[in-house]
Protein backbone atom coordinates (compact mmCIF):
# COMPACT_ATOMS: atom_id res chain seq x y z
CA UNK A 1 0.00 0.00 0.00
CA UNK A 2 1.16 3.45 -0.45
CA UNK A 3 2.02 6.26 1.58
CA UNK A 4 0.33 9.90 1.24
CA UNK A 5 0.77 13.54 2.46
CA UNK A 6 -2.41 16.00 2.91
CA UNK A 7 -1.81 19.03 3.00
CA UNK A 8 -4.77 21.07 4.86
CA UNK A 9 -6.77 17.73 5.70
CA UNK A 10 -9.31 19.31 7.77
CA UNK A 11 -11.03 20.84 4.72
CA UNK A 12 -14.35 19.22 3.90
CA UNK A 13 -12.82 17.62 0.88
CA UNK A 14 -9.78 16.85 2.29
CA UNK A 15 -11.35 14.77 5.51
CA UNK A 16 -13.78 12.74 2.64
CA UNK A 17 -10.21 11.73 1.06
CA UNK A 18 -8.71 10.74 3.85
CA UNK A 19 -11.51 8.14 4.45
CA UNK A 20 -11.40 7.09 1.13
CA UNK A 21 -7.57 6.21 1.09
CA UNK A 22 -8.00 4.55 4.89
CA UNK A 23 -10.32 2.48 3.37
CA UNK A 24 -8.29 1.38 0.10
CA UNK A 25 -5.52 0.48 2.78
CA UNK A 26 -3.18 3.05 2.45
CA UNK A 27 -1.27 5.03 4.94
CA UNK A 28 -1.78 8.68 5.37
CA UNK A 29 -0.08 11.67 7.52
CA UNK A 30 -2.28 14.54 7.56
CA UNK A 31 -1.55 18.49 8.70
CA UNK A 32 -3.71 21.16 9.74
CA UNK A 33 -3.39 24.59 10.65
CA UNK A 34 -4.51 23.60 14.15
CA UNK A 35 -6.76 20.97 15.94
CA UNK A 36 -10.14 22.77 15.70
CA UNK A 37 -11.56 20.11 12.97
CA UNK A 38 -8.97 17.27 12.94
CA UNK A 39 -6.46 15.50 15.27
CA UNK A 40 -3.66 16.05 12.56
CA UNK A 41 0.02 14.49 12.96
CA UNK A 42 1.72 18.41 12.40
CA UNK A 43 0.24 21.78 12.49
CA UNK A 44 1.43 23.48 9.53
CA UNK A 45 0.61 27.06 7.93
CA UNK A 46 1.09 25.96 4.32
CA UNK A 47 2.36 29.26 3.30
CA UNK A 48 5.59 28.93 4.90
CA UNK A 49 7.70 27.07 2.30
CA UNK A 50 10.66 26.40 5.41
CA UNK A 51 7.70 24.87 7.52
CA UNK A 52 6.19 22.68 4.49
CA UNK A 53 9.40 21.12 3.62
CA UNK A 54 10.17 20.40 6.83
CA UNK A 55 6.48 18.86 7.01
CA UNK A 56 7.50 16.43 4.11
CA UNK A 57 10.65 15.02 6.10
CA UNK A 58 8.37 14.28 8.90
CA UNK A 59 5.82 12.52 6.81
CA UNK A 60 8.73 10.56 5.92
CA UNK A 61 8.93 8.27 2.41
CA UNK A 62 5.81 9.19 0.41
CA UNK A 63 4.16 8.08 -2.70
CA UNK A 64 2.09 11.39 -3.43
CA UNK A 65 0.86 14.58 -1.75
CA UNK A 66 -2.33 16.46 -2.36
CA UNK A 67 -2.96 20.51 -1.50
CA UNK A 68 -6.43 21.19 0.17
CA UNK A 69 -5.56 24.85 1.19
CA UNK A 70 -7.79 27.35 0.14
CA UNK A 71 -10.34 29.81 0.73
CA UNK A 72 -13.83 31.55 -0.94
CA UNK A 73 -14.51 34.92 -1.55
CA UNK A 74 -17.10 35.87 -3.58
CA UNK A 75 -17.20 39.88 -4.26
CA UNK A 76 -16.67 41.94 -7.15
CA UNK A 77 -12.87 43.40 -8.17
CA UNK A 78 -13.86 46.76 -6.91
CA UNK A 79 -14.96 45.66 -3.94
CA UNK A 80 -12.22 43.90 -2.52
CA UNK A 81 -9.39 45.34 -0.79
CA UNK A 82 -5.24 44.62 -0.80
CA UNK A 83 -5.30 41.86 2.56
CA UNK A 84 -8.88 40.68 1.51
CA UNK A 85 -6.93 39.66 -2.10
CA UNK A 86 -3.82 38.87 -0.58
CA UNK A 87 -5.40 36.19 1.71
CA UNK A 88 -7.19 34.64 -1.81
CA UNK A 89 -3.78 34.12 -3.19
CA UNK A 90 -2.00 33.32 -0.27
CA UNK A 91 -5.01 30.35 0.67
CA UNK A 92 -4.87 29.32 -2.52
CA UNK A 93 -1.37 29.83 -4.78
CA UNK A 94 1.20 30.08 -2.23
CA UNK A 95 0.18 27.26 -0.01
CA UNK A 96 0.07 25.22 -3.78
CA UNK A 97 3.92 26.87 -4.66
CA UNK A 98 5.17 25.99 -1.32
CA UNK A 99 4.01 22.31 -1.49
CA UNK A 100 5.38 22.37 -5.12
CA UNK A 101 8.69 23.53 -4.05
CA UNK A 102 9.07 21.12 -1.24
CA UNK A 103 8.11 17.78 -3.15
CA UNK A 104 10.72 19.10 -6.31
CA UNK A 105 13.45 19.29 -3.48
CA UNK A 106 11.94 16.09 -1.80
CA UNK A 107 10.61 13.61 -4.22
CA UNK A 108 12.74 13.29 -7.02
CA UNK A 109 14.29 10.10 -6.00
CA UNK A 110 11.60 8.34 -5.91
CA UNK A 111 9.04 10.14 -8.22
CA UNK A 112 5.51 10.50 -7.28
CA UNK A 113 2.46 12.36 -7.53
CA UNK A 114 1.11 15.73 -6.32
CA UNK A 115 -2.32 16.56 -6.62
CA UNK A 116 -3.45 20.55 -6.16
CA UNK A 117 -6.82 22.07 -5.99
CA UNK A 118 -8.18 24.81 -8.09
CA UNK A 119 -11.91 25.61 -8.97
CA UNK A 120 -14.31 25.93 -11.98
CA UNK A 121 -14.23 29.21 -11.93
CA UNK A 122 -10.30 29.19 -13.37
CA UNK A 123 -11.90 28.38 -16.56
CA UNK A 124 -15.61 29.49 -16.46
CA UNK A 125 -16.33 33.02 -16.08
CA UNK A 126 -18.10 33.29 -13.08
CA UNK A 127 -19.10 36.99 -11.80
CA UNK A 128 -17.72 38.27 -8.48
CA UNK A 129 -15.02 35.18 -8.47
CA UNK A 130 -12.58 37.86 -9.61
CA UNK A 131 -9.88 36.81 -6.86
CA UNK A 132 -10.59 33.11 -6.24
CA UNK A 133 -10.52 32.53 -10.38
CA UNK A 134 -7.07 34.77 -10.27
CA UNK A 135 -5.72 32.00 -8.01
CA UNK A 136 -6.93 28.93 -8.84
CA UNK A 137 -5.41 29.69 -12.46
CA UNK A 138 -2.22 30.24 -11.07
CA UNK A 139 -2.92 27.09 -9.64
CA UNK A 140 -3.70 25.45 -13.12
CA UNK A 141 -0.44 26.87 -14.48
CA UNK A 142 1.57 26.30 -11.66
CA UNK A 143 0.85 22.63 -12.19
CA UNK A 144 1.43 22.41 -15.83
CA UNK A 145 4.89 24.13 -15.45
CA UNK A 146 5.51 21.44 -12.65
CA UNK A 147 4.57 18.98 -14.49
CA UNK A 148 7.01 19.79 -17.21
CA UNK A 149 9.93 20.44 -14.86
CA UNK A 150 9.67 17.58 -13.13
CA UNK A 151 8.35 14.72 -15.08
CA UNK A 152 12.12 13.16 -16.26
CA UNK A 153 12.07 12.50 -12.75
CA UNK A 154 8.68 10.34 -12.18
CA UNK A 155 7.38 13.35 -10.70
CA UNK A 156 3.61 13.85 -12.41
CA UNK A 157 1.43 17.27 -11.42
CA UNK A 158 -2.39 17.44 -11.37
CA UNK A 159 -5.23 19.52 -10.33
CA UNK A 160 -8.70 18.74 -9.43
CA UNK A 161 -11.04 21.42 -10.41
CA UNK A 162 -14.36 21.30 -8.52
CA UNK A 163 -17.78 22.97 -9.16
CA UNK A 164 -19.52 24.41 -6.30
CA UNK A 165 -19.25 21.51 -3.80
CA UNK A 166 -21.10 21.09 -0.03
CA UNK A 167 -18.68 21.51 2.17
CA UNK A 168 -18.07 23.59 5.46
CA UNK A 169 -16.29 26.18 3.31
CA UNK A 170 -19.17 26.69 0.92
CA UNK A 171 -22.04 26.53 3.70
CA UNK A 172 -22.82 30.04 3.27
CA UNK A 173 -24.45 29.15 -0.41
CA UNK A 174 -25.42 25.74 0.26
CA UNK A 175 -26.72 26.46 3.26
CA UNK A 176 -29.65 29.52 1.52
CA UNK A 177 -32.08 27.95 -0.20
CA UNK A 178 -32.18 30.29 -3.04
CA UNK A 179 -27.95 30.85 -3.18
CA UNK A 180 -28.59 27.04 -3.64
CA UNK A 181 -31.82 26.42 -6.25
CA UNK A 182 -29.73 29.37 -8.53
CA UNK A 183 -26.29 27.08 -8.37
CA UNK A 184 -28.18 23.86 -8.82
CA UNK A 185 -29.59 25.42 -12.01
CA UNK A 186 -25.84 26.58 -13.42
CA UNK A 187 -24.70 23.07 -13.15
CA UNK A 188 -25.80 20.56 -16.27
CA UNK A 189 -26.67 17.86 -13.69
CA UNK A 190 -28.86 19.83 -11.72
CA UNK A 191 -26.97 19.50 -8.53
CA UNK A 192 -24.23 20.66 -6.17
CA UNK A 193 -21.40 18.42 -5.43
CA UNK A 194 -20.63 16.38 -2.49
CA UNK A 195 -17.61 16.33 -0.81
CA UNK A 196 -16.40 12.61 -2.32
CA UNK A 197 -17.32 13.22 -5.71
CA UNK A 198 -13.51 15.31 -6.01
CA UNK A 199 -12.20 13.60 -3.29
CA UNK A 200 -12.36 10.10 -5.38
CA UNK A 201 -10.69 12.11 -8.21
CA UNK A 202 -7.73 13.12 -6.05
CA UNK A 203 -7.20 9.03 -4.81
CA UNK A 204 -7.62 8.14 -8.56
CA UNK A 205 -4.77 10.53 -9.57
CA UNK A 206 -2.38 9.54 -6.02
CA UNK A 207 -2.67 6.19 -6.68
CA UNK A 208 0.63 4.70 -8.54
CA UNK A 209 -1.23 2.49 -10.43
CA UNK A 210 -2.35 5.44 -12.60
CA UNK A 211 1.21 6.70 -13.26
CA UNK A 212 0.95 7.95 -16.87
CA UNK A 213 -0.89 11.19 -16.40
CA UNK A 214 0.89 14.62 -15.28
CA UNK A 215 -0.10 18.23 -16.54
CA UNK A 216 -3.73 17.59 -16.45
CA UNK A 217 -6.79 19.86 -14.67
CA UNK A 218 -9.82 17.14 -13.98
CA UNK A 219 -12.97 19.09 -13.74
CA UNK A 220 -15.38 17.29 -11.37
CA UNK A 221 -18.12 20.20 -11.73
CA UNK A 222 -21.50 18.35 -12.77
CA UNK A 223 -20.41 20.43 -16.39
CA UNK A 224 -19.98 23.56 -15.10
CA UNK A 225 -17.13 25.01 -16.36
CA UNK A 226 -17.89 23.15 -20.12
CA UNK A 227 -21.61 22.64 -20.11
CA UNK A 228 -24.44 24.89 -20.93
CA UNK A 229 -28.01 23.38 -19.68
CA UNK A 230 -31.07 24.29 -21.03
CA UNK A 231 -32.99 26.97 -19.42
CA UNK A 232 -35.89 25.81 -17.29
CA UNK A 233 -39.17 27.15 -18.30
Amino acid sequence: MARFLLIAAASGIGQATTEILRKAGHSVFLTARNHDVITPDAILDATDFEATEAVFAQAGEIDGVVNFAGSLLLRSAHTVNKAQYQSVIDASLTTAFSVVRAAGKTMTGKGGSVVLISSAAAREGLANHEAIAAAKAGVEGLARSAAATYGGYNLRFNVVAPGLTETPLTAAITGSETSRKYSENMHALGRIGKAEEPARAVAFLLDPQNSWITGQVFGVDGGLSCVRPKQKA
